[in-house]
């Protein structure tokens, strides 16, 4: 599929609108049609799949659950691994955060939520597949599910509770933690909710679009126009002090994964180490200025920071730890 989409890419850019296959213009628009059709077939297709996931294992079913077992650290996995399967960049987790917090859930497992959802989901994996292999993508899901479980269970450690907001403790003593079962009502059948999921990951997809379109044409651009060795020059070269400069600068930006994964590949095309590469997109799409802004009404600086700081110190070690693993 991969080698017809290219075929395609080089018939548009090459044979009918004829540009030069050595200029910078055409590089870029070749780039540019070749990943964005290629991503967003997979996007949808992973998108697709995930949806059949979900609709067998929604968010009232997962807090309820987490509330009536005792899971002796299991639910700091779990907790991350249903982060890893919605859809969701850093600004958006904070809803549902928001509402593991309202639902009686403890903090520490709210954060494993909240740290993996936007590292690891369907159009990471979909767009890693795609432009880094399934190798890579193994180890960056993987490590982006063990980020978020170490990284909850500590913070579920430090007893951060009195560090809330005060508007977060009034729902907690307000709202009374029961037992309640969940309550299965009549299930439609798998067949009858394909329409459903397929409107769903459409809606996903045409969602993201802009950001993909955008990030793409970044990257294309990038991959097109900016010498050889820009970017080898400031985070290339293996120095120990590259993978902590890329993270630090990376941490007050803002994007999704759809618009900073095709500009990460060209990162490493530019000569930037993988490891390095991937833990500055592991920032920017997983601390953001925005999602600290939204986090305010459930925590206070000091929590913020706390939070912040140690997933800050986790991407840094993940990214020495990609790069000496890929």
């Amino acid at each position: 599929m991969f080698e017809w989409i290219q075929s395609f890419a080089d018939w548009l850019i090459f044979s009918t609108i004829q540009l030069s296959p050595d200029s910078q213009l055409g590089t870029a628009l070749n780039f540019f049609v070749y990943d964005t059709i290629k991503i967003l077939i997979l996007l949808f297709i992973i998108v697709f799949l995930m949806g059949i996931v979900n609709a067998y294992f929604p968010v009232d079913r997962l807090r309820s659950f987490l509330h009536r077992k005792k899971l002796y650290g299991l639910e700091y996995f779990i907790s991350a691994l249903f982060g890893a399967v919605t859809p969701f960049c850093s600004c958006s987790s904070v809803p549902l955060f928001i509402g593991f917090v309202q639902g009686g859930i403890p903090l520490g497992v709210t954060f494993a939520f909240l740290i993996t959802s936007p590292l690891v989901n369907e159009i990471a994996i979909a767009m890693f597949i795609g432009l880094f292999g399934v190798k890579t993508t193994l180890i960056y899901a993987g490590s982006g599910i063990l980020l978020g479980t170490f990284g909850g269970w500590l913070l579920g450690k430090f007893n951060l509770e009195p560090l809330l907001s005060d508007w977060a403790k009034k729902i907690i003593e307000n709202s009374n933690q029961s037992n309640t079962e969940y309550h299965e009502e009549e299930n439609p059948s798998f067949r009858d909710r394909l329409p459903g999921i397929s409107r769903e990951a459409w809606g996903i997809v045409s969602g993201v679009l802009v950001y993909i379109i955008i990030g793409i044409g970044i990257g294309a651009a990038m991959h097109g126009y900016v010498p050889e060795n820009f970017f080898a020059t400031y985070l290339g070269g293996g120095g120990w002090w590259t993978v902590p400069a890329a993270v630090i600068l990376a941490v007050p930006m803002y994007a999704n994964a759809a618009a900073i994964v095709p500009v990460i590949e060209v990162f490493v095309t530019k000569g930037i180490p993988l490891g390095t590469a991937l833990a500055f997109m592991m920032a920017t799409v997983g601390l953001s200025l925005p999602e600290g802004t939204l986090l305010k009404k459930v925590m206070t600086f000091k929590l913020i920071a706390i939070f912040f700081g140690i997933v800050t110190l986790f991407i840094i070690l993940s990214g020495y730890l990609f790069n000496m693993l890929l």
